[in-house]
């Protein structure tokens, strides 16, 4: 089996949080969100990791994050740029808003001839999550199915005080494989709970404690590259008609797609940890308290452990 590879979605523009958050550091060393995945990753067997930038950010992304990695792991960086579209397709006039998660990746096909796993640049995922990617993707290969594997979080654990967040809502039968999953765009706290709207905030539908749901942190075949590339087309058919500013080509869309067909089994590994991430400004406070509480010189203090070194990439 070929040794499967990192992907890093980082070519978000940070709109709600209002700069380009991929880079921003989380501690006072330096480090941001992703240098911490990374080195998990690293720890877990991964050797090489893709970063999906924009061409815009390139020069500062190589300076600040690639700089520190290069000397540890095989660094490749792709172009998500909005004009990267299949021939007879053009960007819609006014179009500013990349075409999402699922075009991201699909920018990767060139580089990837193997397995990989798939996380964004600016969620915490926690040491286990790429334990377990790395075990699977290790361990399996596409049969007469594709197999793939989604770590899977739960609601309580992903949402944020500061705003509403988007996840993907999992149903998972008793063998622990995905059944089915749902884009849900506008999550929010709700007193001790989570519940999400599809009117704009009219009325809300909670969603139980323990619900996973995805936080784009997938293990795929590289089956699943060809998946995407077959599908682009027919979803811009779709979806440009109705929506040319603003559709987003979701990679959970396209899983769940694969589902209903038949074609494709995602084992989920559920995930206790607590999330931290910074979908907003004002999250990043709290992701820098637990940066530090994971870093504490005393890893005895209060029965604290020492989860991270003070520098990552030394």
């Amino acid at each position: 089996m070929k040794e499967p590879v990192l992907v890093v979605m980082a070519a978000g523009m940070g709109s709600r949080y209002g700069g380009l958050k991929q880079m921003d550091p989380v501690d006072k060393e330096g480090h941001a969100i992703l240098d911490f995945s990374v080195y998990d990753a690293k720890r877990a067997g991964f050797k090489k990791v893709v970063f999906i930038i924009k061409k815009a950010i390139e020069k500062d992304f190589r300076e600040v994050i690639g700089s520190r990695i290069e000397p540890f792991m095989d660094v490749e960086y792709v172009y998500q740029e909005l004009d990267r579209l299949p021939e007879g397709y053009a960007v819609p006039d006014g179009r500013i808003k990349p075409f999402g998660t699922g075009h991201a990746l699909l920018c990767c096909k060139e580089v990837i001839d193997g397995p990989f796993a798939v996380i964004n640049a600016d969620d915490y995922y926690g040491p286990k999550a790429f334990k377990m990617l790395y075990e699977f993707l290790t361990t399996h290969e596409d049969d007469a199915l594709y197999r793939y594997v989604m770590v899977a979080f739960h609601i309580e654990n992903t949402i944020t005080e500061n705003g509403h967040v988007s996840r993907g809502v999992c149903q998972v039968d008793a063998s622990h494989h995905l059944t089915e999953i749902t884009e849900r765009t506008r999550i929010e706290k709700k007193g001790e709970g989570a519940a999400y709207t599809l009117d704009e905030g009219k009325s809300w539908i909670p969603l139980a404690d323990h619900t996973p749901v995805s936080m784009n942190c997938w293990g795929f075949s590289n089956s699943f590259l060809k998946v995407l590339e077959e599908q682009f087309p027919a979803f811009l058919d779709r979806e440009l008609k109705d929506n040319p500013l603003k559709c987003e080509y979701f990679l959970p869309s396209v899983v769940e797609e694969l589902l209903q067909q038949g074609k494709a089994t995602v084992e989920v590994l559920e995930a206790e940890e607590k999330w931290y991430g910074v979908t907003y400004k004002e999250d990043k406070e709290s992701v820098m308290e637990a940066i530090r509480r994971m870093k504490k010189e005393n890893p005895n203090e209060d029965g604290a452990e020492k989860i991270y070194p003070r520098y990552l990439w030394a």
